[in-house]
């Protein structure tokens, strides 16, 4: 179990260290995903995961954000 919990410390710190740019949304789905990886018995897999589907999700968010803030003229 401390393997588990130390691996998900190093996996978050890379990712924190990459930036925030590149990490928007992904620490929050890391750690849902790695506590729920834990759970099942694979915490790594699930962190990693988390982390993929957090930031398809704030990109989705970004995008369809940007299209909203597009105000096309009514004539």
């Amino acid at each position: 179990m401390t393997r588990i919990l130390i691996r998900a410390a190093l996996i978050l710190a890379a990712v924190a260290m990459a930036g925030a740019a590149e990490a928007k949304g992904c620490l929050k789905g890391a750690a849902v995903g790695g506590i729920a990886g834990h759970m099942a018995g694979h915490g790594v897999v699930g962190a990693a995961a988390g982390c993929a589907i957090g930031r398809h999700e704030a990109n989705k968010k970004d995008k369809a954000a940007r299209q909203s803030d597009q105000v096309t003229p009514v004539r």
